[in-house]
């Protein structure tokens, strides 16, 4: 019985024993834990930040890539939105004064675009002109044979007559023009979808305008013709309309000072540098 007694004592002191050991051992097991932590988690976390603004960086870096490509495509074009840039053209040439406009333009040091008639170029007085206008640096594209809307449009000899025109071109000053300006404007006569295909196969371009002098309508009253060209320049790219008339002549040289004074840029048309500028929004022209 004694024996026994002390057997049962001996074994619940052993137990206590065991029970303190294991208690000392998970507490050594837990100061260990806590000095890994307080050791590797704060390099863990600092590796994790320095790598998340370079997972950050590789992930933008394609949109950077790109815009950065879009920045240059922009510098390399006469429309990119930190100039602002203005074409003057005129239309319905060459005329008896395709030279004096030659004459401002080169006093001012400003080249232009020119939208002529294939009737006017086949004029032996005026070819000389033309030949200079190229020659001084100058665009010179087609407005069409007759210009008359019925046959242009409706009679479907747009292409035709453009054709002709830029070929009496290429004839007189050797260069390959693929520019026009439809009498009247692309609307809307070039509202047709299959007349606008027959254009793109044929590798014509074309322009219309962002601003309309009206000077055609404005016989002897130059001031009106500057007026209506202030009042209507509000953006950083413009291509101004107007015509080979006397009272445009008179309005021109403070048309350019006005622009001038604005901080524009003059700028001339290019074929390798086309952009989209018709009223009928279609890319392909």
């Amino acid at each position: 019985m004694g024996t026994r007694k002390s057997l049962v004592q001996n074994t619940k002191e052993g137990r206590g024993r065991i029970k303190k050991r294991g208690t000392i051992i998970v507490g050594l097991g837990g100061v260990v834990l806590l000095a890994f932590c307080l050791f590797y988690f704060p390099s863990l976390l600092e590796k994790m930040t320095v790598k998340e603004p370079g997972q950050n960086h590789q992930s933008a870096a394609p949109a950077k890539q790109q815009g950065q490509n879009q920045l240059e495509a922009a510098n390399n074009s006469d429309t990119q939105a930190q100039r602002k840039i203005v074409y003057l053209t005129f239309d319905d040439g060459p005329s008896e004064l395709t030279g004096k406009f030659l004459d401002v333009l080169e006093q001012h040091d400003i080249k232009a675009t020119f939208f002529m008639l294939g009737t006017n170029l086949e004029s032996p007085s005026w070819q000389s002109d033309v030949k200079r206008a190229v020659r001084e640096g100058h665009y010179v594209g087609g407005h069409s044979m007759t210009h008359q809307y019925n046959k242009l449009y409706e009679e479907r000899q747009f292409i035709p007559e453009m054709s002709e025109t830029l070929s009496i071109i290429h004839d007189l000053t050797g260069e390959n023009p693929r520019l026009v300006r439809p009498p009247f404007g692309s609307s809307p006569g070039l509202e047709d979808t299959q007349l606008r295909d027959q254009i793109v196969e044929a590798g014509i371009n074309i322009w219309d305008w962002t601003i309309d002098s009206n000077d055609w309508d404005l016989k002897d009253r130059p001031e009106q013709i500057v007026e209506n060209i202030k009042i209507a320049t509000k953006n950083d790219l413009e291509v101004v309309l107007m015509h080979e008339t006397q009272q445009t002549l008179q309005a021109l040289p403070e048309i350019i000072a006005f622009y001038q004074q604005e901080g524009y840029s003059f700028g001339v048309y290019d074929d390798t540098k086309h952009f989209q500028l018709n009223f009928l929004q279609d890319h392909r022209l």
